[in-house]
């Protein structure tokens, strides 16, 4: 019988940025790499924080339910 894949987590440690010969190369954890371009590094970098900032109100919204 095959497995089951497993069930991933979510990461809790952050990337870390470099930028080498005019790319920008983002390390994570468990050995995930990806190369972007400046443009689409910056584009990423826009898109995370405002990922975050919505995702932060969604647990302080669902803390804020789960109290009631």
């Amino acid at each position: 019988m095959p497995q089951s894949p497993a069930v991933t987590q979510p990461q809790t440690e952050p990337g870390i940025a470099s930028a080498e010969d005019g790319l920008v190369v983002l390390d994570g954890p468990n050995g995930i790499a990806v190369t972007m371009t400046p443009e689409a590094a910056a584009q990423t970098g826009h898109n995370l924080v405002a990922a975050a900032a919505i995702a932060a109100r969604q647990i302080a919204d669902k803390a804020e339910r789960d109290d009631v």
